[in-house]
């Protein structure tokens, strides 16, 4: 039997309300439901922000339902006073154009368009035509002044000033679910919890001006554990775009999650198992540091290829040393493609098992041979220290050997200060 969306959804974290929940997972149990969310083309890249409902509908796709993506070239004249404390900069037709454009093709590395799969519209179509007056007669008089000056949106907004061009806001966006309602069977809406209210304007509307039903989703607003909006950082938003945001300051943003975040950041922007998921987000530091390069990884897959994510973690490797090498359980594809990008990036070396006499390898002459030290005593110095470890165990004393007891899994592992290795690949 084929999985429920919502129940993988909910599974997965993103749901946080819904205007019918029963009536919305009866309906996600049927086979190509139309959902539609919306991106305002506020800027020419979106950011790690919007990977939630992204993320979604990816999910919903699988499930075999059709995505329907809203570029917002109309709204966007206009501007969501969701979530803002002041009116956003108003862009030029110019602007706006180039920015659904590029906003087009971010979308189409996450969301198959191939046989009508899915959808991407621009809502300018139906909004720009509109003639207002018409618009007000037919529409306006369906909104109450009262109950939308209730919404949260609107009511943060009334102490800093609210526009009457940004008031505007919730019909047009109400709009924009009749006409996909009417036009393209979408009866279900998605967006961030501070679209709430504009989601069940649209609903009821449908309702007024159709009679028929319609539903609405929305997605828990993502801060991390300190309480800072997600996808901010030192130097400002995260973007979806490698220009603005190279792939390794990807990586970095995303193996940088703070520890309580770790098991839901998993769930809601990588595709592995939810019982990966809980197994990864289930461990321990510092192996929990395993599980956040599993999601930095991933995460750079989905947005930028395997090409990029093959890169961004050789260069993470490469600068900061491996997480607890010593245990790389094979859990999963991710974890397995580190462990094989890992072999192609860690200096190796093979050895004859016949050499591991009774009295073991000299670990002195087996660190010089490898390149981790340039002499003897240097080599020495770094064991007496307690610099150097074979298997992550310790070793602080000298003389020092290598024993076939050392071998797992066909190989020891030698680490010397923080970023450095050798693997011995023991042969017959």
């Amino acid at each position: 039997m084929a999985t429920n969306a919502y129940d993988v959804l909910q599974a997965r974290g993103f749901i946080y309300q819904c205007t019918d929940d029963d009536g919305l997972q009866k309906l996600l149990a049927e086979k190509n439901i139309s959902c539609y969310i919306g991106f305002d083309p506020t800027a020419a890249s979106l950011h790690v922000g919007s990977l939630v409902p992204i993320m979604a509908l990816v999910h919903l796709q699988q499930a075999g339902h059709r995505p329907i993506i809203i570029v917002g070239g109309g709204t966007a004249m206009v501007g969501d006073p969701s979530g803002r404390t002041e009116m956003r900069r108003l862009l030029t037709l110019e602007q706006i154009a180039r920015n659904a454009e590029l906003i087009r093709q971010q979308i189409g590395k996450y969301i198959s368009f191939e046989q009508g799969r899915a959808l991407l519209l621009n809502n300018a179509a139906w909004l720009v035509p509109l003639n207002y007056i018409d618009f007000l007669r037919d529409i306006g008089r369906h909104f109450s002044v009262n109950r939308m000056l209730s919404a949260e949106s609107y009511r943060v907004r009334l102490e800093a000033g609210l526009s009457f061009l940004e008031f505007n806001y919730m019909l047009l966006q109400a709009y924009d679910f009749y006409v996909l309602e009417r036009d393209y069977q979408c009866p279900v809406q998605m967006g961030g919890q501070d679209q709430w209210g504009n989601i069940v304007a649209g609903i009821d509307l449908i309702r007024r001006k159709s009679n028929r039903p319609a539903y609405g989703m929305t997605f828990p607003l993502i801060t991390n554990d300190s309480g800072e909006k997600f996808g901010k950082s030192v130097a400002g938003a995260v973007w979806l775009d490698e220009e603005k945001t190279p792939p390794f300051d990807f990586y970095q943003f995303w193996r940088n999650t703070e520890d309580a975040d770790v098991k839901r950041f998993l769930g809601l922007f990588t595709l592995l198992p939810m019982d990966e998921v809980n197994r990864l987000g289930s461990l321990q530091p510092p192996l929990l540091n395993r599980a956040k390069e599993i999601l930095a990884y991933e995460a750079v897959r989905i947005t930028h290829g395997r090409e990029k994510a093959d890169a961004a973690y050789a260069s993470a490797l490469s600068q900061f040393g491996l997480t607890d090498p010593g245990n790389l359980v094979e859990t999963s594809s991710a974890i397995r493609h580190i462990g094989e990008t890992q072999d192609s990036i860690i200096p190796t070396s093979e050895i004859a098992l016949q050499h591991f006499s009774p009295a073991g390898l000299d670990l002195v002459d087996v660190m010089l041979q490898a390149g981790l030290a340039p002499s003897k005593s240097e080599a020495r110095r770094m064991i007496k220290g307690g610099g150097v470890s074979v298997n992550e165990r310790k070793v602080d004393s000298v003389p020092a050997h290598l024993h076939r007891d050392d071998i797992t899994d066909g190989e020891i592992l030698i680490k010397v200060g923080k970023k450095r290795f050798h693997r011995l690949k023991i042969v017959d």
